[in-house]
């Protein structure tokens, strides 16, 4: 394990020791300043590349909020309204949806309708076309259900009709660069060559794809390859933009984008969003079952409120970057070892367990 934590976080690094699963990073900013920054273990499955700072590995949902912001930006700019209907921006766009709704996942297009393989990843404009001609599961607005595969390239699609530039360049350029993120969707040689390889944390993880027919099943299973290590580790996954799954990035860069978006939607003098459009984001917007995740759940404009104050997503395999408004964290946990939850939870109850002094 390396890495620096400041005094009173000591629990915090007994905790990632314990939580130690051979790759992994945890970082925890207070008040824009970094308390904790740790990592441990190796990038690669053959444990001869350690784990550093540099490090990037694919978060799954976690990069969700990212897209989010993107079309935020849109909002922030006056080009797109959040009533919008899509269609407006997007002509052949036929689900009555508006921009708001595919925000807080209630679009009624959790799954690709159209069955594909792993190929069609790297083909932007066909799962947007597919997108584009599918009939909504139920009206917009009345069911939440995460858009688990979905929503990136339905706000991504959004971001491509109104500035007329890929979103993951988009993303690059202006939301990484002013903020000075390591993070993006669609990675070049150089930046392939740092990413950690993925692995399953348990031998059953694989097969939890949820009940058959359920929305959860049939939303990660299409198009093939979103939780298969051959597809997900390849150099195809990794250049491909599919913004709701393959954001890679560091755990110091999500901690950072959530800094900024505690500090008003501004980071490093560079604000991207008004403090009011940032308090909407994050004030719920839909509150009710998901039936993707299969529990109650409050959305706001791209992120998960939880009933603590708490607010942020988590991805697949046990991801999670999240904001605590009262404590002043932004936080960030990053693996490349697939598994549940138990260790996000692990580290969130030590880091609440800090005691603060003012």
């Amino acid at each position: 394990m390396s890495g620096y934590v400041a005094p009173g976080y000591e629990g915090v690094r007994d905790a990632f020791t314990d939580q130690a699963c051979g790759g992994s990073a945890l970082c925890v900013l207070r008040d824009g300043v970094v308390v904790v920054d740790l990592h441990e273990g190796w990038r690669d499955g053959a444990r001869t590349q350690a784990w550093d700072e540099r490090t990037l590995v694919d978060v799954y949902s976690v990069g969700k909020p990212v897209i989010a912001l993107a079309a935020l930006l849109l909002v922030e700019r006056g080009l797109v309204g959040l009533d919008d209907p899509v269609a407006r921006h997007w002509p052949e766009f036929r689900t009555a949806a508006s921009v708001r709704q595919v925000l807080t996942h209630t679009a009624g297009l959790p799954t690709f309708p159209v069955p594909r393989d792993a190929s069609a990843w790297s083909d932007w404009e066909l799962l947007c076309g597919d997108l584009a001609a599918a009939r909504p599961e139920w009206p917009p607005g009345t069911v939440a259900a995460e858009h688990a595969l979905t929503y990136g390239h339905l706000l991504g699609e959004l971001v491509r009709r109104v500035t007329g530039r890929d979103p993951g360049a988009f993303v690059a350029e202006e939301i990484a660069g002013p903020w000075r993120l390591d993070l993006g969707f669609g990675l070049n040689g150089g930046d392939q060559e740092r990413c950690a390889e993925l692995e399953f944390h348990g031998t059953d993880w694989p097969d939890r794809t949820g009940e058959p027919g359920s929305v959860h099943e049939r939303a990660v299973a299409n198009p093939a390859g979103a939780r298969d290590l051959t597809v997900v580790n390849s150099a195809a996954w990794r250049t491909a933009v599919v913004p709701a799954v393959n954001l890679h990035t560091t755990a110091e860069a999500v901690a950072r984008f959530y800094a900024g978006l505690l500090a008003g939607g501004e980071l490093d003098g560079h604000r991207l969003l008004s403090p009011a459009l940032v308090e909407e984001m994050t004030t719920a917007q839909f509150t009710g079952l998901d039936l993707f995740i299969g529990r109650e759940t409050t959305w706001g404009l791209g992120v998960q409120l939880e009933s603590d104050g708490t607010w942020g997503m988590g991805g697949l395999g046990g991801n999670a970057g999240w904001a605590d408004p009262a404590r002043g964290h932004a936080i960030a946990y990053v693996t490349r070892r697939l598994g549940d939850f138990e260790r996000v939870d692990a580290l969130d109850t030590a880091i609440s367990s800090v005691r603060l002094l003012s």
